[in-house]
């Protein structure tokens, strides 16, 4: 069943005359339900034609000022008649020229002067069979996907200038046409689109897809549509550091909604005049949202950083922890790149032991992206086999909400600590046994001097919940604590040159100085302990 309605006749004349499309057209009569759109262009445009042959008579009728006699009536019928084929030969346009009058005039009208093409060629299934090629071809893994097309901003100055030519002869016969009562050229797009997509790859279109396939239009030939708004809403179009144009959809939606109507049509012609070419497409992309695995690691050398250690340009060392792991999660998920957090960080020569340290990874437009657990195990084994100086445990797809637990009360969490520590003087046993009995420790700790370069200068209260002393010779005894997470170990020991205080030194009242650290445990519940 056609689904325009007697009412709409008129104004599906009007458009169709001046070079609208069947399914502009349609968005225009307000057309909501979906499978109008997705006939095929060529039946579109016969059923419309058919729909319409009994306006000719109308139309004529209709026109105020009648043509001068000098023109005939056949000729006048003639070039009604010309309507019928304008979409179908492209040789000859029909318009309604202010006056009422009827004029006719060479030019190819096979181009929508509204959506410039997006709902002719563009809905067609040669077209998706195009997009589903480069999608299959993209070497992506996927379930489901999301579909997204960027539009030119050319396209809502045109739509905002037929919708004014409608409002206006609607108004004639007392009728309105509000801009939402219009259906929105990417909602009639998806319609048509989508069932043509999830049919050719066989997997459903999700908006919550991780996997988007993008398609971005441009129309050189009219570019230049907007850039008379800018002259009279300059407000609107503010140059932006990630935007190549100042004519976003957005400054342009925001103009003409701005703008009054006579000065559009002063500065735009209604309607919109009919282009020769269809849009092009500029790209076509695929890409898949980040996955996240997490786990937790264990650092045995003291020659390791946790992350790339690079001054000026130079690497120091030839590895780090971040390296050791993303490397092999890189190459496994086929990913771009990758983004790596822990629960806080080790110094280079600090090792860390007992059940690790949390960290996650962000994986940057991963290939691949569905594994088993047992796949997952092989992984991890496979990266704990191929260094001696990191072990990875528990390592896990999470999500990027999951990725909060191990930030969230960062500085509550509580971290142990053994230190071996160097003293100046003698000491015996019985020196450092007070120690033990120090619980609940405030210090005040200004910004280490061998961290002010890239931390800024301040003083954080800390705790050191609990101390506890095993003597090892004369000069040295190890020391277990735990702490408030985010306390400066090294500099708890031997000060800081009195930056922080108080400390093991000014407790004991010697010059005191740290041999070794490991971290024993980060007390942070997350990721979940996984069987082995």
């Amino acid at each position: 069943m056609f689904p325009l309605a007697e009412e709409n006749k008129h104004v599906a004349q009007l458009l169709l005359s001046t070079g609208t499309c069947p399914r502009c057209i349609f968005r225009f009569c307000g057309v909501d339900f979906h499978a109008p759109y997705k006939l095929p262009y060529k039946e579109l445009l016969n059923e419309l034609q058919k729909f319409l042959e009994t306006e000719k008579d109308e139309l004529i009728l209709e026109v105020p000022n009648p043509p001068p006699k000098k023109i005939r009536l056949q000729e006048l019928e003639d070039g009604i008649d010309g309507i019928d084929n304008l979409s179908q030969n492209g040789e000859g346009r029909v318009s309604i020229i202010e006056d009422g009058s009827i004029a006719s005039k060479n030019s190819n009208l096979n181009v929508c002067n509204v959506c410039l093409g997006i709902l002719q060629e563009f809905c067609e299934k040669e077209f998706i069979k195009k997009v589903c090629q480069k999608v299959e071809a993209s070497g992506f893994e996927f379930t489901n996907l999301v579909f997204s097309v960027s539009f030119p901003p050319q396209l809502s100055v045109r739509e905002h200038a037929a919708w004014l030519l409608v409002k206006q002869e609607m108004g004639k016969q007392s009728l309105s046409l509000g801009r939402n009562d219009i259906v929105q050229l990417k909602e009639a797009y998806k319609w048509i689109t989508h069932p043509l997509i999830s049919e050719e790859l066989g997997v459903p279109i999700d908006g919550k897809s991780l996997f988007e396939v993008s398609v971005v239009f441009a129309h050189p030939e009219t570019v230049e549509d907007c850039h008379f708004l800018r002259v009279i809403c300059p407000d609107c179009f503010k140059p932006a550091k990630n935007k190549q144009s100042v004519f976003t959809r957005m400054a342009v939606m925001k103009a003409l909604n701005k703008i009054k109507e006579e000065d559009f049509r002063k500065q735009f012609p209604c309607p919109p005049n009919s282009p020769k070419a269809v849009c092009t497409v500029l790209e076509i992309e695929c890409a898949h949202g980040a996955v996240f695995v997490a786990g937790r690691y264990n650092k045995y050398s003291r020659n390791l950083p946790q992350t790339p250690w690079i001054i000026d340009g130079e690497r120091k060392l030839e590895s780090s922890v971040e390296e050791l792991i993303s490397d092999h999660l890189l190459a496994v998920f086929k990913a771009e790149s990758f983004n790596f957090s822990s629960s806080g960080r080790e110094d280079v020569d600090v090792r860390t032991l007992g059940n690790g340290r949390p960290f996650a990874i962000e994986l940057v437009n991963p290939h691949r992206v569905h594994f088993t657990s047992q796949e997952i195990k092989e992984l991890q084994q496979k990266i704990n086999n191929s260094s001696n100086k990191i072990q990875v445990r528990d390592l896990q797809l999470v999500t990027r909400e999951a990725i909060g637990h191990m930030k969230e009360g960062e500085e509550e969490k509580t971290k142990s600590y053994s230190a071996l520590i160097w003293t100046n003087n003698a000491i015996q046993k019985k020196d450092i046994e007070f120690l033990n009995d120090i619980k609940d420790l405030k210090i005040d700790q200004k910004t280490p001097l061998r961290v002010l370069h890239r931390r800024p200068l301040a003083v954080r209260t800390r705790i050191i919940h609990s101390m506890e002393s095993r003597y090892v010779d004369e000069h040295h005894f190890r020391l277990y604590l735990k702490t408030q997470a985010g306390t400066y170990i090294k500099e708890f020991v031997h000060g800081d040159f009195g930056r922080t205080k108080p400390n093991i030194g000014s407790l004991m009242n010697v010059t005191a100085d740290i041999i070794e650290l490991d971290v024993e445990s980060v007390d942070v519940d997350w990721p979940p302990a996984l069987d082995d």
